[in-house]
């Protein structure tokens, strides 16, 4: 039951995504989600995507569950774990500079209005999607 609800849910934003996407005309850009400003600063922004990560159950045990089983015997686990960990948080800096790079340079066609139509109607019917396989086809 539980299940066809969260599927109705899920059916339910996509349809509204897609209905407001063609209903808002001129105000397409009005989520009513919170705009980031340039005063906003690059320290606050680290702040919260820090405290989001340490507050994050899922980051340790994602350590817990991977970095064991790649230290090689005989080498001192702790040292070894640091490591690991250090090489990953390297490659996470690398990929989320890509990321903030390439959506640097779109980031004037993303506000626009038709981009956030076209965006809003893709989510939306992917949204449909999900709700219909999991009606469909529930666990």
């Amino acid at each position: 039951m539980l299940t066809l609800a969260g599927a109705a849910y899920m059916v339910w934003l996509g349809g509204s995504l897609i209905w407001k996407s063609f209903r808002r005309g001129a105000d397409a850009g009005g989520h009513g989600l919170p705009v980031s400003r340039a005063s906003d600063s690059l320290g606050r922004a680290w702040l919260t995507g820090f405290g989001t990560n340490l507050l994050n159950p899922k980051v340790g045990v994602f350590y817990l569950a991977t970095i064991p089983q790649f230290i090689p015997h005989g080498t001192s686990p702790a040292l070894m774990g640091v490591a690991l960990a250090a090489v990953h948080a390297l490659l996470s800096i690398v990929w989320f500079t890509l990321i903030i790079v390439a959506t640097a340079a779109v980031s004037r066609w993303l506000r626009t209005p038709r981009a956030v139509r076209v965006i809003d109607r893709i989510t939306g019917v992917v949204l449909i999607g999900f709700g219909v396989k999991l009606a469909a086809f529930p666990r």
